[in-house]
């Protein structure tokens, strides 16, 4: 027997009757011959570390724009924080970790530039919108490569997560899998509690200033609301599971109470700062940015890279201009502005 096949086998004897089995998956666009070592989430999993889109999360901006500081959070260090926190629920609950990694490592590939300020920009020039959710899905499927083919050809299974993890509307459709439904609830735990935590780093906030009816639930400190947060949803989570009699009956989410206060808080973030008065100068100048580059590339499309190029030529050259600076970091957003925007010498 090959080791994956010991690993399939420990899934099916170990996992909760609600977990996605490696054996279960609906498979991939492009069928592929099974691994030796690794399941075929874990081979996603494999794969998206490795992707450039990746690596180039360690250079986007989470809120704060290109912050002076070592400790401020990156879209990468957010990914890994909602990682660890994803991990956690679904060891609680005897779910598919190797899937649940997957899925958090890869659902913010397709961010932008600027946090969601480059996110609002390019949904204002993209005649069908942009939404950063589908962009990562469109990133895995249509940018990233594997095999010399484009996309990473992962699991539909990942792709689905994905897809789902983004919005906190209570009719909004959940991800397919319990394992996908985790890290809709892990990203707001992560980056509500985590935003927090920046915010009072760069004394915009303090701990006093944040509504006392909320913190009365969650609790008055980083850890302790997160603590409470996990808690809540795997607790909840376990009294649904034996309740049901299939997993389309199992809808995770929160008890009632706690979703408030987390729904509160969050909402004060928005109003506070994400879309307060206290980044705004640093908003409008990123969104500035962002737009000067978007028509420049679309009058200038062959100054793209070669790839965009191709994007362009099949799709569209707003749709190759969009894939090109929804892609890029902080810094070559800005060092490409520089480029295009500020004299050199001849000499």
């Amino acid at each position: 027997m090959v080791l994956r096949e010991e690993i399939e086998a420990w899934e099916q004897k170990q996992l909760s009757r609600w977990a996605t089995l490696s054996t279960q998956s609906l498979g991939r666009v492009r069928p592929e011959k099974p691994d030796e070592l690794r399941t075929c989430f874990m081979r996603d999993r494999d794969r998206i570390i490795h992707s450039k889109a990746f690596r180039r999360l360690n250079q986007k901006t989470q809120v704060y724009i290109t912050p002076s500081g070592d400790h401020y959070r990156t879209r990468l260090t957010h990914t890994l924080e909602v990682n660890q926190i994803a991990k956690t629920i679904g060891k609680a609950l005897w779910l598919n970790e190797d899937l649940i990694e997957a899925i958090a490592l890869a659902h913010d590939v397709g961010h932008t530039p600027f946090a969601h300020t480059g996110e609002e920009v390019l949904n204002e020039l993209m005649p069908g919108g942009f939404r950063h959710n589908r962009n990562s899905v469109r990133v895995l499927e249509r940018i990233e490569r594997h095999n010399g083919e484009r996309g990473l050809n992962l699991s539909q299974e990942v792709l689905d997560g994905v897809l789902h993890h983004s919005g906190y509307a209570t009719a909004q459709k959940c991800a397919a899998t319990l394992e996908g439904q985790i890290i809709r609830f892990s990203d707001k735990i992560a980056y509500v509690q985590h935003d927090i935590d920046d915010s009072i780093r760069a004394n915009v906030l303090r701990e006093e200033l944040l509504p006392a009816e909320y913190t009365a639930v969650l609790g008055h400190s980083h850890g302790e609301r997160i603590t409470t947060l996990v808690a809540d949803l795997v607790q909840h989570a376990r009294q649904l599971m034996e309740q049901a009699d299939s997993r389309e009956q199992v809808v995770l989410g929160f008890t009632p109470e706690v979703d408030w206060a987390l729904r509160g808080l969050r909402s004060f973030m928005f109003d506070t700062v994400y879309k307060g008065g206290i980044c705004a100068m640093e908003r409008e100048r990123a969104a500035l940015v962002v737009r000067y580059l978007f028509e420049h590339y679309c009058s200038h499309p062959e100054q793209m890279p070669d790839v965009y190029q191709q994007i362009a030529a099949e799709e569209g050259v707003r749709q190759g201009v969009c894939d090109y600076i929804s892609g890029m970091s902080d810094a070559f957003c800005i060092a490409s502005f520089k480029e295009i925007t500020i004299p050199r010498s001849f000499i």
